[in-house]
């Protein structure tokens, strides 16, 4: 089976590439489940319920998120009410949310999605992801064979360590967050597949999503600055991995990229 996986989406020009580019990169490639990173939808900066209502639309089956899921407040009761938007699985109990779901193709087959937050240079002190995914995997249980993990973190050598540490237990190590796409895509000899960044899925003109100006002004003076997203080079970017449904390992992983002007 085929799982595609879209990186950070950010703001309109994200929400645009996903509208024009999603269903004819699935019927292209045969995709039997797709997962959307959708922390930065909302002008980069969280998710409202209007716009969650407005990607559930689309061929989506998974909503992941990061650090990002906590910007606006109003979308905390979807969070609980939705067993397919996902917050990070390692925050303190208490918070809204979920951190792992399990759906099923339109074949039959369950995938579980399990989404993780970094701990390394991150705003947040979420606790260990090493600890909480052995918990959490063994929630999952072991009759679901085909699992996606999305890592959400900033540091590539907490990323590389989380994707050996899952070696072999899940179908797949997709690392979000820093909003470039890296070129390391690799199957593990456990029957992981790894990827460091699936990428940004927005405008590339800026800087990581947002208007360069600002940033560049930002760095200058060393003060705080709104940002807005950037307009041009939109692209969608993210993973598309192959694995064997009876078994759960990985058997190829292809970086995807798709110019959407």
């Amino acid at each position: 089976m085929n799982i595609l996986f879209i990186g950070d989406v950010v703001g309109q020009p994200g929400r645009r590439a996903l509208e024009r580019a999603l269903n004819s990169l699935i019927d292209r490639k045969r995709v039997d489940f797709t997962i959307v990173n959708v922390e930065n939808a909302a002008g980069g900066f969280g998710l409202t319920v209007e716009l969650f209502e407005e990607l559930s639309k689309l061929p989506i089956d998974v909503f992941s998120s990061g650090n990002h899921i906590w910007d606006k407040k109003e979308i905390y009761p979807v969070l609980d009410s939705s067993d397919r938007l996902l917050r990070p699985a390692n925050y303190p109990p208490g918070n809204p949310g979920r951190g792992w779901t399990v759906q099923s193709t339109p074949a039959g087959v369950k995938v579980g999605v399990l989404n993780l937050q970094g701990q390394v240079f991150m705003p947040a002190h979420a606790d260990s992801p090493f600890r909480v995914a052995d918990e959490e995997l063994a929630r999952i249980g072991e009759d679901v064979k085909v699992i996606i993990v999305d890592f959400h973190a900033e540091a590539t050598s907490e990323k590389v360590a989380v994707g050996w540490y899952l070696d072999g237990r899940v179908s797949a190590v997709l690392g979000t967050h820093t909003h470039v796409q890296t070129a390391d895509e690799t199957v593990r000899p456990g029957g992981t597949a790894y990827l460091t960044d699936a990428g940004m899925t927005g405008a590339y003109e800026g800087v990581i999503g947002f208007a360069r100006e600002r940033i560049i002004e930002k760095f200058l003076a060393q003060t705080p600055r709104s940002f807005e997203t950037a307009k041009r080079d939109i692209r969608l970017s993210g993973a598309l991995v192959a694995v064997d449904e009876e078994t759960g390992r990985a058997t190829g992983i292809e970086r995807i990229q798709v110019k959407v002007e």
